[in-house]
């Protein structure tokens, strides 16, 4: 079992052959909130690897569980007990995320307005508006996020895409919120991002 914390730069794609997996996106904070265990705060810090295939199937039960009708209470009830034992367990292997608050504090300006605008913000201007140069700030958000800022750019755009579409908007309507210069474009960025059509994931 993997779980992977918010905000945590990471692909699935194996080195070699095929992966065969099942993924469950859910709210980190909400999860967070439901342990009683102190262990989960070392759990949504950055990448832990579980080989436990008693938690494998703990974690399989409660997927099916979601799909069974069971109630909202009982799931949760479940989830609970399941976030608890994860944040137990032994990790066989530990990424932690190497945040630097002082760095992101300085660099939150430049990634709101990354996030934010619907235009293609410069490098140099975004530079200024910290002081620094434009090969520094490429340096800094790249150390801070794990991406270069356009490509934070591109990866929140689609976070965002994402929330829409599931709240049920349109894909023509999300794709031009977002800046996107037409929807062919929208439609190639998140199926980059996301493996598969802004359309079957509205689905």
């Amino acid at each position: 079992m993997i779980v992977i914390a918010a905000e945590q730069v990471h692909q699935c794609n194996p080195d070699d052959g095929s992966w065969l997996y099942q993924m469950i996106h859910m709210d980190q904070n909400w999860a967070a909130s439901l342990a009683t265990t102190d262990g989960v705060a070392a759990l949504f810090s950055g990448v832990t690897v579980l080989r436990r295939p008693d938690l494998h199937h703990r974690a399989t039960a409660w997927s099916e569980l979601i799909f069974s009708g069971a109630t909202a209470h009982r799931i949760e009830s479940r989830f609970r007990e399941l976030v608890d034992e994860l944040g137990a367990a032994t990790p066989e292997h530990l990424v932690t995320g190497d945040s630097d608050p002082a760095l992101s504090g300085r660099l939150a300006p430049v990634l709101r307005r990354l996030r934010e605008d619907e235009t293609n913000p410069r490098l140099d201007e975004l530079a200024e508006t910290i002081s620094i140069s434009k090969y520094q700030l490429i340096r800094a958000v790249k150390q801070a996020t794990g991406l270069a800022p356009l490509a934070w750019r591109q990866n929140a755009r689609i976070q965002k895409a994402r929330q829409l579409l599931r709240d049920g908007h349109a894909i023509a309507d999300t794709a031009h919120e977002l800046g996107f210069t037409d929807q062919s474009h929208f439609h190639r960025v998140f199926r980059a991002h996301v493996a598969t059509s802004p359309g079957a994931y509205r689905a």
